[in-house]
């Protein structure tokens, strides 16, 4: 695999893995027809306030985020790689009656198909690692926030990327030091899947994402690092409170999310 590729490999990859995490417990697409809220506490406290809020969901998979903000009373537009992905969104929301927008497109190239200004900009878990330049990604964040709007981005640390699936040892580079090339059995959401993947990822230290916002105009306004995680998405973990996660034999000694909130200036 070469990296220059990551787009079309990456692509493939959410696309097969769709019809598995519609179906996965991990999602609970039922639930969430039947009205649950698959929004973290986390998000929603860093979100605030969003009724009647226009939101951009970056790498927004089939959806069941966004739409869980529309329900919340928020306008929202989200994008994804995936043409399966945004085909599925698209379905659930006609099937729920709302309005929100979707569109297949690489980050990077959102610019050319939305002509919209946003309160906020939103993406969440497991997205950046997909991108291989930061700047790239923060200037599109700052074209689509207006004046005084505001970016909240919860992500993975990068301190859990270094370690190999097992978190047995440092397997990784801390910085983005060159692309990380893989091959996949399973996915987070159902890990005995029987689906055998490529990915083409990267690893993004905090320096490289703060500098990233600066250089385009965003001035951070909170960032916080957590000893858990909010996902049940990896290997050896164990739930010590609701909806709380650790590597069991790591504890709490690792970081394992970061929340930050970052207005356009």
């Amino acid at each position: 695999m070469k990296s220059e590729n990551y787009l079309q490999i990456n692509k493939e990859t959410w696309n097969k893995q769709v019809p598995v995490h519609l179906n996965s417990d991990f999602y609970n697409v039922s639930g969430f027809l039947n009205g649950k809220n698959s929004i973290p506490e986390i998000d929603l406290n860093l979100l605030g306030d969003i009724q009647g809020k226009s939101i951009l969901h970056l790498q927004c998979h089939f959806g069941v985020d966004t739409l869980s903000l529309a329900r919340l009373g928020a306008n929202c537009t989200g994008i994804d790689l995936s043409d399966i992905a945004i085909e599925k969104a698209q379905e659930l929301n006609k099937q729920l009656g709302l309005e929100t927008r979707f569109i297949c497109c690489d980050v990077y190239d959102t610019p050319d198909h939305l002509d919209k200004k946003f309160d906020i900009v939103y993406t969440s878990y497991g997205t950046i690692g997909w991108l291989p330049d930061l700047d790239m990604w923060a200037k599109v964040i700052s074209h689509f926030l207006k004046p005084n709007g505001k970016l909240v981005f919860i992500e993975f640390h990068p301190v859990v990327w270094m370690f190999d699936d097992d978190f047995t040892k440092i397997k990784y580079h801390y910085h983005n030091e060159k692309p990380i090339v893989e091959e996949y059995s399973g996915t987070y959401a159902e890990k005995d899947a029987d689906l055998k993947t490529d990915y083409i990822g990267w690893n993004h230290s905090l320096s490289e994402v703060f500098q990233a916002l600066m250089n385009n105009g965003l001035q951070l306004e909170h960032f916080e690092e957590y000893d858990y995680s909010n996902y049940n998405c990896f290997n050896e973990m164990i739930e010590f409170e609701p909806n709380k996660f650790r590597i069991k034999h790591l504890e709490n000694k690792i970081p394992m999310m970061y929340s930050l909130k970052a207005k356009k200036i």
